[in-house]
């Protein structure tokens, strides 16, 4: 299991010291998106959360990290590109 991965990402309208740590694991799951992986296969392979053992808990999670993910793609770029990572 991957350490230090939250349930819920921890949400701001600016880079988080989480999103920094992690950052490594959005590109992972934009990747796996791209090959229409399912959340089941993302959650076990990217977040180390077996979907059969912890169902909610892995739905709960990869859909937070998706979230994330993408606010960072649509947003939250603009902060990398500026150097104002938290």
């Amino acid at each position: 299991m991957i350490e230090n991965v939250a349930d819920e990402v921890p949400w701001a309208d600016s880079l988080t010291t989480y999103d920094n740590e992690h950052f490594a694991i959005y590109l992972r799951l934009l990747d796996a998106c791209s090959y229409n992986a399912s959340e089941e296969e993302m959650a076990h392979t990217i977040l180390g959360i077996d979907p059969r053992q912890e169902p909610s808990r892995a739905r709960k999670a990869i859909r937070s990290h998706l979230e994330r993910t993408n606010w960072l793609i649509t947003s939250g770029y603009k902060a990398l590109f500026a150097g104002r990572a938290a």
